[in-house]
């Protein structure tokens, strides 16, 4: 039996990632048509699974994607908690964003998978001067805000 043919209503195990056996997917990875939603999933889910390990739901990238969708974080956890699949999910974020110009969504995904750290607010710029060098291999060179994520878990 799938995960799907498992799921109850409100059961959001069926889906959770173990996120201290494996990471969340890539920010570059989209739900809904947006970077950054994939993995706030990921996340989300597994807080309220209790697996989360060091990850954190609600974070800045997270509301990174929220703000820019004008979704409450509130409605996207309740959401997510009502045992909702990538694919009932990818469906509510579309109906649910104020954004709905196609173009603004693909220029908003394309800034941050090419966004530079010293395009980044300050705080997170200095936040990431710290962050970087404890968890990008030594010798890597991080081009884009999103390496880091990639390099951390392994996938670049």
């Amino acid at each position: 039996m799938t995960n799907a043919a498992q799921k109850t209503q409100g059961d959001v195990s069926a889906f959770a990632k173990d996120l201290t056996k494996e990471p969340p997917r890539s920010p570059r990875d989209t739900l809904g048509g947006f970077v950054i939603a994939a993995r706030a999933v990921d996340k989300c889910r597994s807080v309220i699974n209790n697996s989360q390990g060091e990850y954190h739901s609600g974070c800045p990238l997270d509301n990174m994607f929220l703000d820019f969708a004008g979704i409450s974080y509130d409605d996207f956890k309740a959401k997510i908690a009502d045992g909702a699949s990538d694919e009932e999910l990818d469906a509510w974020i579309r109906a649910t964003t104020k954004q709905k110009n196609r173009i603004d969504i693909i220029k908003w995904n394309n800034d941050f998978r090419y966004k530079r750290i010293s395009e980044l607010p300050e705080n997170l710029q200095e936040y990431m001067e710290d962050y970087i060098p404890q968890v990008v291999p030594k010798g890597k060179i991080v081009y884009h805000f999103f390496d880091v994520y990639d390099y951390e878990e392994g996938r670049l």
